[in-house]
């Protein structure tokens, strides 16, 4: 399986620097790295509402990315607080 390019958006790359502690980061930009592999890997939800929009739960913060598989980009939108993430 080819892998798949992962842009991480200026305002997302901020809230993933602003993560409480640096396990949280960590674990993190883990599965956001780990997408390049699997864009939908075990554990990721579609946004109901949108085509190509899908989170990943880790604790308490959601990653918030779209798939394009014809050009084969991964596009992180948001890292959030569950509370704030779908705002």
């Amino acid at each position: 399986m080819e892998s798949y390019s992962v842009s991480i958006k200026a305002s997302a790359a901020k809230e993933l620097e602003a993560l409480p502690t640096l396990k949280d980061r960590q674990r993190a930009t883990a599965i956001i790295r780990g997408l390049s592999e699997n864009p939908r890997p075990q554990g990721s939800l579609k946004l109901a509402g949108a085509s190509d929009a899908y989170r990943i739960r880790f604790g308490s913060y959601r990653i918030l990315y779209t798939v394009s598989d014809r050009v084969r980009i991964v596009a992180v939108i948001k890292v959030a607080h569950r509370r704030e993430a779908y705002r």
